[in-house]
């Protein structure tokens, strides 16, 4: 058993997902690509490239990303290009995607003839319901809506970029396409290609992937010069994981007891907090802490606490079927899609491990952290 906290990628669900998808892809006659913003542990992407051809990023650090790691230029988008960078994303770039008619004004003779461009387009629907998360949300700062489009667009720009989910299924993408269509086709015949973003689950076990490969051969019976892109995060990283924890201390207030981990919420786990959600903790289960308060002294109810100073680095509640001790496992279910890229060193806090599960049951240590990590960060 180790005894540092570790994200564990287990290969043989990763490979599952990497199939379903690719099955999708070749079905419908689509291209999926891996969104750096959810998953970018670039020692898996030996296995990605069995699978996929292709990454989409959002910074020059994830373009350079995916020509350096991945072997493959990128899909870039980015809600603003600087001048400092935009030559050195060009050039690690196989599309690019501006956010908006002033960007693409200033910038698009330095990307013409080097990559196919592209224009994000607002269709002002979503059926996200965490305003954090909705890209769709009044007064957002993402994409062009219709009535700003001229009639016939710039002759260099091929391409239109829609994002408009979030771990939803085939049935919202159905009711997104008809605004899509509904605001947008009449620019189709001046394209070359689609991009309808991220957020389709796919791999989660109640998504209709049927119904989802039958919208997307619908699409192209539409628009069949279109090429259609889906750029998946959580989908190839959905459940391929746990994070391990240990217990460091037990402390209890006004009835109600903590278990402090060697982890924290937000540095490890922050979409647990701006989500917000409750993550599945393995053996235990969810109870609603109000009620749990008068049976903590006979029931082995806890919040789980993390490591940071932050107040509110905590999450209620959980049930065990035992008395929590000092140095034993708490296992948080599916910690790897956005996860192991959101997590950051506040306080100092050792950054948990990572590793690999491989298929022959070997446990295979990918990257220790330590004081030099956080400190090279300040430097």
């Amino acid at each position: 058993m180790m005894k540092e906290p570790v994200y564990i990628i287990e290969e043989t669900l990763l490979r599952r997902n990497l199939q379903l998808i690719a099955d999708v892809a070749k079905e419908a006659d689509v291209e999926i690509i891996l969104a750096f913003k959810a998953f970018a542990l670039w020692k898996t992407f030996p296995i990605f490239r069995e699978y996929i051809n292709s990454t989409t990023a959002s910074s020059l650090s994830e373009a350079r990303l995916a020509l350096e790691e991945f072997g493959a230029k990128a899909h870039t988008y980015s809600p603003a290009y600087t001048d400092e960078e935009i030559d050195d994303i060009v050039r690690c770039s196989s599309h690019l995607t501006f956010n908006s008619l002033s960007q693409y004004e200033r910038f698009n003779d330095r990307v013409e003839g080097k990559a196919s461009i592209g224009l994000r387009v607002n269709p002002e629907y979503s059926e996200v319901g965490t305003m954090l998360y909705n890209p769709c949300a009044p007064g957002t700062r993402f994409g062009v809506t219709a009535d700003k489009l001229p009639e016939t667009l710039p002759a260099n720009i091929e391409g239109f970029h829609c994002h408009c989910h979030c771990e939803s299924g085939a049935d919202v993408l159905e009711r997104t396409l008809v605004h899509i269509e509904e605001k947008f086709s009449k620019w189709f015949p001046q394209l070359k290609w689609l991009n309808l973003g991220g957020g389709h689950l796919m791999t989660r076990k109640d998504y209709d992937v049927p119904h989802l490969i039958n919208i997307l051969k619908g699409l192209h019976e539409r628009y069949p010069w279109l090429k259609i892109i889906l750029e998946p995060g959580s989908a190839f990283a959905w459940q391929t994981g746990p994070l391990v924890s240990h217990v460091v201390d037990i402390v209890e207030d006004k009835g109600i007891r903590t278990a402090i981990l060697d982890v924290s919420f937000t540095c490890h786990m922050p979409d647990c907090l701006e989500m917000p959600y409750m993550p599945e903790v393995r053996g235990a289960e969810i109870v609603e802490e109000s009620s749990s308060l008068q049976s903590q002294t006979s029931e082995y109810v806890y919040r789980l606490g993390g490591n940071s100073c932050l107040s509110g680095d905590f999450m209620s509640s959980w049930r065990f079927d035992h008395e929590l001790k000092v140095g034993e496992e708490v296992i948080f279910e599916d910690m790897i899609h956005y996860t192991t890229v959101k997590t950051c060193m506040f306080n100092g806090i050792s950054h948990p491990a990572l590793a690999m599960l491989h298929k022959d049951g070997k446990l295979e240590i990918l990257r220790h952290f330590g004081y030099e990590d956080y400190r090279n960060r300040m430097d």
